[in-house]
């Protein structure tokens, strides 16, 4: 299929269709363009504009797939509003397969960037003013970092309605409530107004495909309860673990790391999740959960010096804290 080069996002020029746009954010040192890939879905009537990313961190391809198997499969004569799917946002860190930008910097923590600085803050500024400020609604897709797992959870501030609603009707296996935070691209959009969740999908450099599915369905769902596409029936699934807050264990030594939960099982304060080994193999730590929670993710490397990550803990909500079923 064709695509075209564009300089500014103008949606209201866009016929009814799915359109493939390469956005002009930069230029290299031959002075050649740096572009976005941009899927524009344009409905037949008009409607909420509703921005999907992924690869902010340019190694968590879950959601670059997540993307194009929900746009491809949009019918825009139906379709009320615009879908705009932004499969790789981090340009230089996704063809280095790496997590950072090409210059070494955390992409999302920079936005919304500036206008005249270092390469990865004048991206920020730039994707902020052209793209997310055309928006009204934003689902910014992740993954765990290199070696570690997550599973299939959201970071949403659950106490804004809109955003709760997004995040229950998701259907992830875990709900963290998570305020935006500065320097982040949901942080960003909501400073600006625009309703925002993260949803953390999986693990980074592959393709995971039932959680990529379960991740579309969910996009479907928020879809439309925005009106925007008709509501199918789904299969009833156990409801999301609210979780209050959340935080990662580390190491106080080297060696070699075991952990023993897997992901989204439940632990008791006191009760061991992790035993680090030195290179003999004699047991030299034993690592106990500090509460009560669930695990919503965990290291995969078993090479762990001083300060490794164990696992991601997150304290289980009282039902009544926000609201619905916890």
């Amino acid at each position: 299929m064709n695509s075209r080069s564009v300089e500014a996002l103008a949606f209201d020029d866009l016929p009814a269709g799915l359109h493939r746009l390469w956005l002009d954010m930069l230029h290299d040192g031959l002075g050649r363009a740096v572009r976005l890939p941009i899927l524009v879905a344009r409905g037949e009537r008009d409607g909420p504009v509703v921005g999907i990313t992924a690869a902010v961190h340019g190694n968590e391809v879950n959601g670059v797939n997540t993307i194009h198997r929900l746009l491809h499969h949009i019918d825009t004569q139906k379709l009320k509003g615009t879908l705009v799917g932004v499969p790789v946002v981090n340009i230089g860190g996704f063809l280095l397969h790496q997590r950072r930008t090409d210059d070494g910097s955390d992409l999302n923590h920079l936005f919304p960037g500036k206008p005249h600085g270092r390469e990865a803050e004048v991206l920020a500024w730039r994707f902020t003013e052209r793209v997310v400020r055309r928006l009204d609604v934003l689902l910014d897709l992740h993954t765990a970092s290199f070696g570690r797992v997550n599973c299939l959870y959201i970071r949403a501030d659950m106490n804004n309605p809109r955003t709760a609603q997004m995040a229950r009707l998701m259907r992830p296996e875990i709900i963290v409530h998570n305020p935006p935070a500065d320097g982040t691209l949901r942080g960003c959009a909501a400073s600006m107004g625009i309703p925002a969740i993260t949803v953390e999908i999986g693990s980074a450099h592959r393709f995971q495909r039932e959680y990529v599915k379960k991740t579309r369905t969910g996009l479907r769902a928020v879809l439309s309860e925005l009106g925007m596409v008709a509501k199918r029936q789904v299969a009833v699934t156990d409801p999301p673990v609210v979780c209050s807050r959340s935080s990662w264990m580390f190491t106080d030594h080297g060696g070699l790391l075991e952990i023993l939960p897997r992901v989204t099982q439940h632990v008791s304060a006191g009760e061991d999740v992790a035993v680090l080994r030195d290179v003999f193999g004699d047991e030299t730590r034993r690592y106990v959960a500090p509460e009560d929670g669930v695990i919503i993710g965990h290291s995969v490397d078993p090479v762990a010096d001083t300060g490794a990550r164990i696992l991601h803990l997150g304290v289980v909500a009282p039902p009544h804290v926000f609201g619905g079923e916890g």
